[in-house]
């Protein structure tokens, strides 16, 4: 029996005088599925789009990862998982949003780990060169991880990239940051609506098909949101 794909919402705010999105509202799932975007090997990528070559807004994702705040990040997550991927990661509430692709599984077996010299209560670290909390010497030291991967595997699963702890703000060019009210009336001042009557909420459907758009228009144009949703 053939099940359907996930479907997620995105609560658009629309500039008709414009014609534009400037941005939406979305849940955890939906930031989830847009930052599994950069986790996507480059052959997945060309296998789902059948194009090469592509630039947009794309790195505005890769921005976004880097400035978010560990507080909105799961507790288990290094932000590296995303933003150097061996493979593609999701919750399962995003999982079907893009067509699956034979094969698009990571190598994690080269993934290491470092601790100091003196071992101080065997703190671990991804990076050689960061300094022991105890002791303060280099963590250099390289260790085995035995009897599992580094990483995504503790979280893929279940827990996604973001916590649910806030709603988000995604804007046309795929910026992404927490919600607030003060964060929204600066964005209308920066896309300088004057008329807020101009201005209207939208709820679409983000499933399969405007999943592939999505990762298509990104690499290619600053106003992803306007080209995807806009004249549905």
């Amino acid at each position: 029996m053939a099940t359907s794909s996930p479907k997620l919402t995105l609560k658009l705010l629309i500039d008709t005088k414009c014609e534009k999105v400037p941005f939406a509202e979305a849940s955890k799932p939906v930031i989830d599925f847009l930052f599994n975007l950069l986790c996507l090997p480059v052959s997945t990528v060309i296998t789902l789009l059948t194009k090469n070559g592509m630039v947009g807004s794309i790195a505005n994702l890769y921005q976004s990862v880097e400035n978010l705040n560990y507080t909105y990040m799961q507790p288990n997550l290094h932000k590296d998982a995303i933003l150097k991927p061996r493979a593609s990661v999701s919750s399962a509430e995003i999982s079907g949003l893009l067509p699956s692709i034979a094969g698009d599984a990571g190598d994690n077996s080269q993934s290491k780990l470092y601790m100091c010299l003196n071992r101080c209560n065997y703190n671990v670290t991804f990076d050689n060169k960061n300094g022991c909390p105890q002791c303060g010497s280099i963590m250099n030291r390289e260790i085995r991880l035995v009897g599992g991967t580094v990483g995504q595997n503790n979280f893929s699963s279940k827990d996604g990239f973001v916590k649910e702890v806030v709603t988000y703000m995604v804007m046309d060019d795929l910026v992404i940051q927490p919600m607030s009210t003060i964060s929204s009336i600066t964005l209308l001042n920066k896309f300088n609506v004057k008329e807020v009557g101009a201005l209207q909420e939208k709820l679409v459907v983000l499933g399969m098909t405007e999943g592939v758009e999505l990762l298509k228009v990104s690499l290619q144009s600053k106003n992803v949101l306007t080209s995807v949703f806009y004249k549905k």
